[in-house]
C-alpha cells in the first residue's frame, strides 16, 4: 500500500457520509425519515438492496470459494431469484399498498401487537449480532493497511470511526441518504471488481481459461454431492436459497425498508426481482475473479503453500501486493463500501414503530416519531460499535456464531408471515408459541445434529467438537448444510402454528388485539 492508496480510502470514508447528507436533504416527517415518502426510484432501491445484503466477508470470501472449488455457489443465486419473485407478488403488495412503515406492521394487523413486538425484537437482536460482526470485519483490512504503515490502531478505534461514518448520513439524511449511498457504494465495489479482472487478464498465460475448464473450475450445477451436508448440492442450494431469500427479503426489515421506499407496489416489485439478477451477476463476477486467481497462483493451497493465515486472505493479499498504486486503494475502498451499508435506519424504524410506539402511554405526534427515530439511530449506532469492539481477534469463535444467527430466526420470522396468510384460524397465541418453538428447535438442529460430510448420513447429536471416532477418515462429521436452516424453521412454524389453529372453531376467532396507536 502506498500513500495515494491511503488518501483514496480516507476520502471515501469522509466523502460518503457528506454525500449522504447532501442527497438526503432536510427530513420533514417521520414517514420521510423512515421510508423516504415513497419517492425512491426502483433502480436505486434495487442497487441499495444488493449493497445491503453484501458484506466485506462476501466480497473477500466468494473468490476463495471459486479458487478452492468451482462455480456451484451460483446455484444459491438461482434460488435467490426464485425466492424474490415469490416475495414480490405475495408479501410486497401487502406492505406497500398497506401503507406500512415496517414489515412487522403486517403481523400486528393480522395477529396483534404481541407478535409484532416479538418479531421486531427478534429482528433487532439478530441485526445487532450480524451487523456487529459485519462492522468488525470491515475494520480488519483497515488495520492491515495501518499496520503496514506502522500506525498502531486498535480494532475498537477503527470500529468507532466506521460507526461515526454510518451514523452521520443516516441521522441527517434518513432512508433517502441510506439508499442513495448504498447504490453508489455498490457501483464502487463492482467497478473495483471489474478493474481487478482487467489487471489479472494481463498477468495470466494464454489458454488459462481452457485449463480451468479442464480442471472442473467452471462447474455450475452439482447433482452428485450429499444434499444434507453439502451447501452447494443442487437441491440444497436452489430450494434452500429460495426460502432463505424469501425470509431475508420478505421478513427482514433491513431489506423491506428499502423496498417500501419505492414509489408504488410495481416499483418495489421491479426493484426486488432485479436485485436477484444483479446479485447473480455480482456473484459470477467475484467467482470469476477466484478462478483467475487460481490460475495466477497455480492452484497452490493458500495456507500451506502460499503462507497465508487463512484462505479468505487470498483476494485481499492480491489486492495489496499485485495491484498498481491508486487502484489498490480504490478496490480496498470498494471492499469497505460493501460493508458500510447502514442498517441503522431499519433498526430505528422498527424500534420506534413496532416497540416504542406500542408501549408509549400517549399518542405520538409526527414530530415525536421523527425525534425518536433520530435518537434511536444514535442509540443503535452506539450499540453496534460497542458490540463490534468486543472482538479483539479475527479468530474469535463468536464471529462464526453471530454470522449464523439468521439460521436460528429467519425460519420463525418467515413462518409467522406465512402462518397468517395460510391459516385463517391462527391466533396471536398460536403464532407466538410456534415462533418460540421454532427458534428453540433450530438451535438444537444447528448446534447439535451431526452428519457425514461425504454421504449425508445422520451420525448423532453432539454439541461439542465431533468425536474423532464418530466417522472414519477421510470423512468428517459436519452440521446440517446451512441452506436448510430456513426451510426447516418455516416448516416447524407452520406445523406447530397450524396444529394449534385447528383448535379454533372459525376464522372469526382470529381478530387481532386493537392497536393502541396508529402506525406512522
Amino acid at each position: 500500500m502506498r500513500a495515494v492508496d491511503l488518501l483514496i480510502i480516507a476520502v471515501f470514508l469522509v466523502g460518503m457520509p457528506l454525500l449522504g447528507i447532501l442527497i438526503g436533504g432536510r427530513q420533514k416527517s417521520a414517514n420521510d425519515y423512515f421510508v423516504g415518502d415513497g419517492k425512491i426510484k426502483w433502480w436505486v432501491a434495487c442497487l441499495s438492496v444488493v449493497s445491503a445484503e453484501t458484506s466485506t466477508l462476501t466480497v473477500l470470501s466468494v473468490p476463495t470459494v471459486a479458487y478452492l472449488g468451482a462455480f456451484t455457489y451460483l446455484q444459491l443465486a438461482i434460488g435467490y431469484i426464485i425466492g424474490r419473485i415469490v416475495v414480490a407478488f405475495v408479501l410486497l403488495p401487502r406492505y406497500v399498498a398497506g401503507n406500512m412503515t415496517t414489515a412487522y406492521n403486517f403481523l400486528g394487523k393480522r395477529f396483534g401487537p404481541g407478535l409484532q413486538g416479538t418479531a421486531s425484537v427478534t429482528f433487532l437482536l439478530t441485526r445487532l449480532l450480524a451487523d456487529g460482526v459485519r462492522l468488525f470485519a470491515t475494520a480488519i483490512p483497515i488495520k492491515v493497511v495501518l499496520d503496514a504503515y506502522g500506525v498502531d490502531a486498535a480494532y475498537w478505534q477503527i470500529v468507532a470511526v466506521l460507526g461515526v461514518a454510518m451514523v452521520v448520513y443516516t441521522f441527517f439524511g434518513g432512508v433517502r441518504a441510506v439508499v442513495w449511498v448504498d447504490a453508489i457504494q455498490m457501483l464502487w465495489y463492482v467497478v473495483g471488481g471489474v478493474a481487478v479482472i482487467v489487471v489479472l487478464s494481463g498477468k495470466l498465460p494464454d489458454g488459462w481459461f481452457g485449463a480451468a475448464v479442464d480442471a472442473g473450475k467452471t462447474q455450475l450445477l452439482d447433482f452428485g454431492s450429499a444434499p444434507v451436508s453439502n451447501a452447494y448440492a443442487f437441491i440444497t442450494a436452489v430450494l434452500g436459497g429460495a426460502v432463505l431469500s424469501m425470509a431475508s427479503h420478505g421478513a427482514d426489515q433491513l431489506i423491506v425498508q428499502r423496498l417500501m421506499a419505492c414509489n408504488d407496489v410495481r416499483a418495489s416489485q421491479k426493484a426486488l426481482i432485479a436485485s436477484g439478477v444483479v446479485v447473480f451477476l455480482q456473484f459470477a463476477l467475484f467467482l470469476f475473479i477466484g478462478t483467475m486467481l487460481w490460475s495466477f497462483y497455480k492452484g497452490l493451497d493458500p495456507v500451506s503453500e502460499l503462507g497465508l493465515a487463512a484462505n479468505d486472505e487470498l483476494f485481499a493479499t492480491f489486492i495489496v501486493t499485485e495491484l498498481p498504486s491508486g487502484l489498490s486503494g480504490f478496490v480496498i475502498a470498494g471492499i469497505l463500501a460493501a460493508a458500510l451499508s447502514s442498517s441503522l435506519g431499519a433498526l430505528a424504524s422498527s424500534t420506534v414503530t413496532d416497540v416504542y410506539q406500542r408501549i408509549s402511554k400517549r399518542k405520538l405526534s409526527d414530530a415525536d416519531l421523527l425525534r425518536q427515530g433520530r435518537i434511536w439511530t444514535v442509540v443503535w449506532a452506539g450499540a453496534l460499535v460497542v458490540f463490534a469492539s468486543m472482538f479483539t481477534t479475527t479468530k474469535n469463535p463468536i464471529v462464526e456464531t453471530a454470522l449464523a444467527i439468521t439460521g436460528y430466526t429467519y425460519g420463525a420470522l418467515l413462518g409467522a408471515f406465512l402462518l397468517g396468510l395460510l391459516f385463517r384460524r391462527a391466533r396471536q397465541s398460536d403464532a407466538i408459541v410456534a415462533f418460540v418453538t421454532t427458534v428453540a428447535v433450530m438451535a438444537f438442529v444447528i448446534l447439535g445434529l451431526k452428519f457425514s460430510a461425504q454421504t449425508g448420513a445422520f451420525l448423532g447429536v453432539d454439541f461439542g467438537k465431533p468425536d474423532p471416532g464418530l466417522v472414519a477418515a477421510p470423512d468428517k462429521a459436519v452440521a446440517l448444510a446451512f441452506p436448510w436452516y430456513t426451510p426447516i424453521g418455516v416448516l416447524i412454524t407452520l406445523v406447530v402454528g397450524g396444529l394449534l389453529a385447528l383448535r379454533r372453531r372459525s376464522p372469526e376467532e382470529t381478530a387481532p388485539v386493537p392497536e393502541r396507536a396508529p402506525a406512522a
